[in-house]
C-alpha cells in the first residue's frame, strides 16, 4: 500500500512564500509532484518532476514556484514564492510510476490578508 505524507500548507499574505513536502512509501516513482484544486474548479497541475531532472510547470506557476526532489528519500518538494489569492487550493502530492499513480489527501493553501 502506497502511501503519500503531505506537510506544509497553512495561510499566508499575499507576497509571501510557503514550502510544501511529500514523501512517499514504496521504491522510486518515474514521476512526482503536484497538483491543485480550487472550489468549483478542475484539478491542474502544478509542478512534477522525473527521475531523471525533466519539470513540467503549471503556466501560471512559471517563474515563482520551485519543484525539487530528493530521490533517495522518495520525497519531492514545492517551494512557493510571490503567493497570490489565486493560489488558493487544495494541494495534492502525485506519485506515478506510469502505469499506477497515487495521490495523497491535499493540504490546504490559503492566501490572504
Amino acid at each position: 500500500q502506497v502511501q503519500l505524507v503531505e506537510s506544509g500548507g497553512g495561510l499566508v499574505q499575499p507576497g509571501g512564500s510557503l514550502r510544501l513536502s511529500c514523501t512517499a512509501s514504496g521504491s522510486i516513482f518515474v514521476y512526482m509532484g503536484w497538483y491543485r484544486q480550487a472550489p468549483g474548479k478542475q484539478r491542474e497541475l502544478v509542478a512534477r518532476m522525473s527521475i531523471t531532472g525533466n519539470i513540467n510547470y503549471g503556466d501560471s506557476v512559471k517563474d515563482r514556484f520551485t519543484i525539487s526532489r530528493d530521490i533517495p528519500k522518495n520525497t519531492v518538494y514545492l517551494q512557493m514564492n510571490s503567493l497570490k489569492s489565486e493560489d488558493t487550493a487544495v494541494y495534492y502530492c502525485n506519485a506515478d510510476r506510469g502505469a499506477s499513480s497515487f495521490w495523497g489527501q491535499g493540504t490546504q493553501v490559503t492566501v490572504s490578508s
